[in-house]
């Protein structure tokens, strides 16, 4: 124990001095969740609206039915109503509303054009506008034919919490996972300097255990990892209204498993990296790589099938939906889900560190010799 507190107050006093620690570790994650929280936070699918101009050149029964159809949907939202196509066209040809819509000009007419940009054919919002027109046309066809609707679709949504996951919920635990993560991947830069400058080749003649030493170092980063997740809930839940149902238990066990692994991982990198430039070009490879593949800013359903498989290799993955289970959805350690996520993540920090360890020594005696 006496060795464990020596080596854990010299990680401590050599954290504080290492600025790049301090910046991946906690004020990139801040950086990054203010951005995305300023960007993002104020959309929602229920206020989801698209604009439309439309075109009525000779109203008629069938021009005001649909007219009146349009009227009442609260997704659209009509602008501008006007008798001139081409004034039309030129809004949204200046993409000042999604779409254009003009009517029939008589009753023997039996189509109603849709105008959209080339830009945005493929968006949200004309996606919309055409879906609302379809389904329009369909219940006016059933009208003139006589025929009554024989079926209708019935929309329900359930959940396996009480609880609902917002993108600032949802941002909020990914980052602080993501903040966790990189605290533990660059946070162990000193040991390659350590090591560059002969001090890992002193402390191997002396009776200093090096798997202790690499312990102390990563649970000094735990300690830090603590200071992490605080500030950043801080911030999203007092600045941008993000709602927290914890778990407290399932938190803690979550974190400190994710926490330990990932500090690992930066161990095995710091194990072999022989300067600081190649351990930061190794760290921001796999930072890189997990961040925008582990869910953190979006989805994982949201990316390409393909890359599905590598989404659910990376320990991010795992952390940052354990992080939303037992900080949003409030589940703990019963769950069987939690503990595969801490079994895959556990998995990744045992084999780093085992294979960090071993190059240590293996290094260390070559070069002592």
């Amino acid at each position: 124990m006496s060795q464990f507190k020596q080596l854990f107050l010299m990680h401590l006093k050599m954290t504080f001095r290492e600025k790049q620690a301090w910046f991946w570790g906690l004020f990139f994650p801040v950086i990054l969740m203010v951005i995305f929280m300023f960007i993002f936070a104020d959309s929602s699918d229920e206020d989801f609206e698209a604009s439309v101009a439309v075109v009525e050149e000779s109203p008629n029964e069938i021009s005001t039915a649909i007219s009146d159809q349009m009227e009442i949907i609260p997704t659209l939202v009509v602008e501008h109503e006007l008798d001139d196509r081409s004034e039309a066209e030129e809004l949204v040809e200046d993409q000042e509303v999604a779409a254009a819509v003009v009517l029939p000009e008589s009753e023997d007419e039996s189509s109603i054009l849709l105008i959209v940009n080339t830009e945005d054919e493929q968006s949200t919002s004309t996606q919309v506008v055409s879906g609302v027109l379809n389904n329009i046309v369909q219940q006016m066809n059933l009208q003139v034919v006589g025929a009554t609707e024989t079926y209708a679709l019935d929309f329900e949504t359930i959940s396996s919490s009480e609880h609902e996951l917002s993108y600032q919920d949802f941002l909020l635990t990914g980052l602080i996972a993501l903040a966790v993560a990189q605290g533990g991947l660059f946070g162990m830069v000193d040991l390659v300097d350590m090591r560059r400058k002969g001090l890992i080749k002193r402390l191997r003649m002396t009776p200093v255990n090096m798997s202790l030493f690499g312990f102390s170092d990563m649970i000094m980063r735990l300690l830090f990892s603590i200071i992490q997740i605080i500030v950043l809930a801080l911030i999203g839940v007092l600045l941008f209204n993000a709602t927290l149902h914890i778990n407290l238990l399932g938190l803690v066990v979550l974190f400190i498993v994710g926490a330990l692994s990932f500090n690992a991982i930066g161990y095995f990198i710091s194990s072999f990296s022989k300067t600081t430039e190649a351990y930061m070009g190794v760290a921001n490879i796999f930072s890189f790589l997990m961040m925008f593949l582990s869910g953190v800013f979006f989805p994982i359903d949201m990316m390409p099938e393909w890359l599905h498989p590598v989404a659910h290799v990376l320990p991010l993955t795992y952390f940052a939906e354990g992080l939303r289970d037992t900080m949003v959805y409030s589940i703990g350690i019963e769950s069987s889900t939690i503990w595969f996520y801490m079994g895959v993540m556990a998995l990744w920090g045992v084999v780093a560190y085992i294979i960090g360890s071993w190059l240590y020594r293996r290094k260390s005696i070559v070069a002592t010799r």
